[in-house]
């Protein structure tokens, strides 16, 4: 990392002053909230109930400035294998470009490749919602089972979620992750094979978790009578291993294409992106694209001081190399955004959860947060009582949509009114002297209120932001998940790492074998005490 970045990093904790009052800032600064606040494509962000000041903004702006953004996000365009680990390029944003013709990559037409992966995945929903697809018994198919994890499964499964108001298939859609065999035992109970549609969506068609689950359902056909022509029929697959998933059974005109230059968090945009697209309907779909590639066209034109992903990562680098926070709450206050935390966990901890930079070198500084969160009011009957008085500092974001779609409108300018009070409550706090107030006007006496008033004392200057997108429709989905992908990409690019790898999780894959060897009685292996008894515990209660 070059030495003026570092330096600046290092010199964040002398910036956060422990004595700054955002309660005083705001008393002081009528204008505070209107200067720390921006908008795009339609998304307005608030971001002034942060602990930062003019002085500590400007040293902010000026790290993102010397840092590795504007280059990498230029290499990123120009599709430079800017994935070094791996010599990948990073075009996920193309996927969502509108007009891609002509869009070529080390000499392959990726525009050409792109578009026709668009009108086999249109002419596939298409066919599905005029329930013309019919199965090996003659009959229409009614359901879906999408077999993915990761990348694979975390953003289709949150996206179709997200929009459920939206809902316009005939097909239900049933979505198979965990290697945990209860997950296909439960959705294969109430299905029928012949009237059944499976996708299998592996880069490599190797992967653990979704091969098996894959293996048990074609099994669960074989067992009612399908043939391995039927089996043909009825799985599709999105994968860049043709030749395994021809060998699975897949017929080659029912593989979509996967790239190599598309990680697998960052993939929606693909065919991975096909659940949505069957439950919203090819037309939604495109407004979810469109959304992203609005939000793609600001991240690369708007400058940095306007610039939402680069202020997003900007407060997150205070928090976190200024402040010490090792965690963030994302705070959806939408009961239809409730997958959007484990989405934005893969999204951040997978990119970012690194101890070495892009040239191998171990970092001298933490890097990525815990990211964690759940659906408001929820949270505020479970753990917004650490975020209000812990010790801790965890910054939140908080995210609403302006618009519900729903008939009960009350309800929703309720959640509205505790949303905005939980980012007020965690700014301002409440002092020894208000509590003791409030004790006294309830009726108690100087004792019993001199008593219970530290208990009810918060710190305040908990930091937050609060995002407010005008509705939860596809386009501004599109734009709020593109906004998080380049806010960790900003990140990514100032601690100087590769965001687009994922090499940590390759350990206790290759632990794994020879444990499940040992459990099946195939093999014997040596471990250390704790996971040897482990074993033998398993073993005798199978026994």
């Amino acid at each position: 990392m070059s030495g003026s970045v570092t330096d600046r990093l290092n010199q964040l904790r002398s910036l956060a002053a422990p004595s700054a009052s955002l309660r005083a800032a705001f008393n002081n600064d009528p204008k505070r909230a209107a200067r720390y606040s921006t908008k795009a494509c339609g998304i307005t962000l608030d971001y002034a109930k942060n602990l930062i000041d003019d002085t500590s903004w400007q040293a902010l702006q000026q790290l993102a400035v010397d840092s590795d953004i504007s280059k990498l996000r230029q290499q990123m365009l120009d599709g430079t294998a800017i994935n070094n680990t791996e010599q990948r390029p990073v075009w996920h944003t193309r996927l969502r470009q509108q007009d891609v013709s002509g869009l070529m990559l080390n000499g392959e037409d990726i525009g050409q490749q792109i578009n026709d992966c668009r009108a086999r995945m249109a002419a596939l929903i298409d066919t599905l919602h005029q329930q013309q697809y019919l199965g090996y018994q003659g009959r229409a198919i009614t359901d879906l089972i999408w077999v993915g994890i990761g990348g694979s499964l975390l953003g289709p499964q949150m996206a179709v979620e997200a929009l459920t108001p939206y809902h316009c298939s005939p097909v239900k859609l049933h979505f198979a992750g965990n290697i945990d065999g209860a997950v296909v035992s439960d959705i294969l109970a109430g299905l029928d094979p012949a009237t059944t549609l499976v996708v299998v969506a592996s880069k490599s068609f190797g992967t653990e978790e979704t091969k098996q689950n894959a293996l048990a359902i074609r099994q669960w056909f074989t067992d009612h009578g399908a043939d391995k022509k039927a089996i043909g029929h009825h799985f599709w697959a999105t994968s860049s291993n043709i030749a395994a998933a021809a060998e699975f059974g897949i017929e080659q005109k029912n593989i979509l294409p996967m790239w190599d230059w598309v990680g697998g968090r960052y993939s929606l945009w693909s065919a991975i992106g096909l659940p949505v697209a069957l439950m919203i309907g090819n037309q939604q779909f495109s407004q979810l694209l469109a959304g992203a590639a609005a939000m793609d066209q600001h991240f690369f034109n708007a400058p940095f001081a306007q610039n939402m992903p680069v202020i997003m990562a900007l407060l997150g680098v205070w928090y976190i190399n200024g402040h010490n926070c090792q965690a963030q709450a994302l705070l959806p206050y939408s009961h239809y955004l409730r997958l959007l935390p484990s989405y934005v966990q893969q999204l951040d901890m997978e990119s970012n959860g690194k101890g070495v930079g892009r040239d191998g070198n171990a970092l001298p500084y933490a890097t990525a947060p815990v990211i964690w969160g759940d659906a408001g009011t929820n949270g505020q009957h479970a753990y917004h009582q650490l975020l209000h008085q812990s010790a801790l500092t965890v910054p939140a974001d908080f995210i609403l949509p302006l618009k519900a779609r729903h008939p009960l409108q009350d309800q929703h300018s309720r959640l509205a009114a505790h949303c905005f009070a939980q980012t007020q409550a965690l700014m301002q706090g409440k002092t020894l002297q208000e509590a003791t107030a409030e004790c006294l006007a309830q009726g108690m006496n100087e004792q019993q209120a001199k008593a219970l008033a530290p208990h009810k004392v918060s710190p305040g200057n908990k930091p937050s932001n609060t995002l407010l997108l005008p509705e939860l429709s596809p386009y501004y989905l599109g734009a709020l998940i593109a906004l998080y992908e380049h806010k960790v990409f900003c990140q990514g690019a100032i601690w100087q790492l590769n965001s687009f790898d994922q090499w940590g999780v390759e350990l206790g894959k290759q632990l794994s074998g020879p444990i499940y060897q040992t459990l099946t009685g195939n093999s014997h292996h040596s471990f250390d005490g704790s996971t040897t008894a482990l074993i033998k515990t398993f073993l005798a209660a199978k026994h």
